[in-house]
C-alpha cells in the first residue's frame, strides 16, 4: 500500500510488486546458461525442502515430468527472468536437474562438422 492508503495495483496487470518480491529483488539468475527451452525435472534426492517458497514448491510439483522454463513461467504467470531465478535456486539446492549437460555432450564439434562438409563438397 502507498502512504495515502491506495493499493499498488494496476487493473490490467495485477499487483505491481509481486515478481520482484518473489525473488527478493534479484534480477539475474545464478545460472546464466539457462534459456527458455531448458528442460527441468524434479530431483528425488531427498533434500530438505523446508524453508522454500510456495513458488519453489509449485515448480517442483510441475517438474515431476520434464518441463521447459518457458512452461514453468507460464504456469506461474511470471516473467521468464523470475522463473529463471527461482529455477536457479532449486538447481543450486539439488532439487531440480536440467538437460543442459546432455545437450552439450551431444553437440558435434566444429572440426567434425567441417570434415563432413568437406566430404560432401567432394562428392
Amino acid at each position: 500500500m502507498s502512504e495515502d492508503g491506495q493499493l499498488w495495483l494496476d487493473e490490467e496487470s495485477g499487483p505491481l510488486v509481486r515478481p520482484y518480491a518473489m525473488v527478493h529483488g534479484r534480477t539475474r539468475p545464478a545460472r546464466p546458461e539457462l534459456d527458455v527451452a531448458t528442460q527441468l525435472l524434479t530431483s528425488w534426492s531427498g533434500a530438505d525442502r523446508s524453508g522454500i517458497s510456495v513458488e519453489h514448491e509449485e515448480i517442483l510439483r510441475l517438474c515431476v515430468r520434464p518441463m521447459s522454463i518457458a512452461e514453468v513461467a507460464a504456469h506461474l504467470d511470471t516473467p521468464i527472468v523470475v522463473a529463471k531465478v527461482l529455477v536457479s535456486d532449486l538447481i543450486d539446492r539439488g532439487d531440480l536437474v536440467t538437460d543442459k549437460a546432455s545437450r552439450q555432450a551431444q553437440r558435434p564439434n566444429r572440426k567434425l562438422l567441417e570434415a563432413v562438409l568437406d566430404g560432401v563438397r567432394r562428392l
